[in-house]
């Protein structure tokens, strides 16, 4: 919903605020064996693996065991894939030991694992997340406002492919761009606090255009003036991945028409793969 550089007692600190997405999941199951090492099938899914390591060194625990992991979150567009893997991994280990990890102490393991991490671990309230450090850079107290999203495929001549998060490199900002980033993260402290949706549709749509020099959405300005066509509340984009998504008020009588008229309008432009679901607020 929001990504940028934020002013945190005088120091600059990259975050984000994470949109929840209860399409997909992952699961996780391990066992311990009392061997050297942790194991993990699917073989190729290390940085849950590494996230289980992580958490048996950090409480002094038996290095061994096994790590399964089923999943059916897309990877490498945006749905926060390895994330998703690397808490069910903690929270296996956590399970199987009784251990109790607060939000805090996973998102620390979490950013070990994979460099940078989604907030997934922070599932009461919205935070702005540094993603790089495992932090919290502001906790506001609630939710996100409550929205209906029409998802989808922001590159669809790349057929779905996605994006390798971690080859890109980390976006340079303006001092420009930092006051801007202040001002959305006041206007979306107060879109928290009021549930105010069609201000929150605004920091995601003024995130996004802020965001359009380092990782372009084709047909910016056309999907910009579909959600004012189809009376979206706002746009939002997976600032690491190839998805995005219209923004609308969950509650509003005529949703199903805004939406349904959004839909045959990024049809209209070559955009096919779309998705839908709600937040809940």
């Amino acid at each position: 919903m929001l990504q940028g550089l934020f002013r945190d007692r005088g120091t600059d600190r990259r975050g984000l605020v994470t949109l929840p997405c209860p399409l997909y999941c992952a699961r996780a199951r391990f066992a311990s064996d009392g061997g050297g090492d942790v194991t993990v099938s699917p073989g190729w899914r290390t940085k849950a693996r590494t996230a289980a390591r992580l958490t048996l060194a950090a409480h002094g625990l038996p290095p061994g065991g096994h790590l399964e992991i089923s999943s059916d979150v897309p990877l490498g567009r945006g749905f926060g894939s390895s994330t998703s893997d690397v808490i069910a991994a903690i929270g296996a280990v956590q399970d199987r030991y009784a251990l109790r990890l607060p939000p805090e102490d996973k998102a620390r393991l979490a950013v070990r694992a994979e460099i940078a991490s989604d907030s997934l671990m922070f599932d009461s309230t919205a935070v702005l997340f540094a993603h790089r450090e495992g932090g919290v850079i502001e906790d506001f107290g609630h939710p996100l406002p409550a929205v209906f999203v029409l998802g989808f495929g922001s590159r669809p001549a790349e057929g779905g492919r996605g994006v390798e998060t971690l080859s890109l490199p980390p976006a340079h900002y303006t001092d420009d761009d930092v006051a801007e980033f202040a001002e959305l993260r006041a206007m979306l402290r107060e879109a928290v606090l009021a549930k105010d949706v069609a201000l929150l549709g605004r920091v995601a749509t003024a995130s996004a255009r802020l965001n359009q020099r380092h990782l372009p959405v084709p047909q910016l300005d056309r999907i910009l003036e579909i959600a004012e066509d189809a009376r979206a509340v706002g746009l939002q984009i997976s600032h690491s991945g190839d998805v995005a998504g219209l923004l609308f008020d969950r509650d509003h009588p005529a949703l199903t028409a805004r939406s349904t008229r959004a839909e045959g309008l990024l049809r209209d432009i070559g955009i096919v793969e779309t998705w839908k679901f709600t937040t809940n607020g």
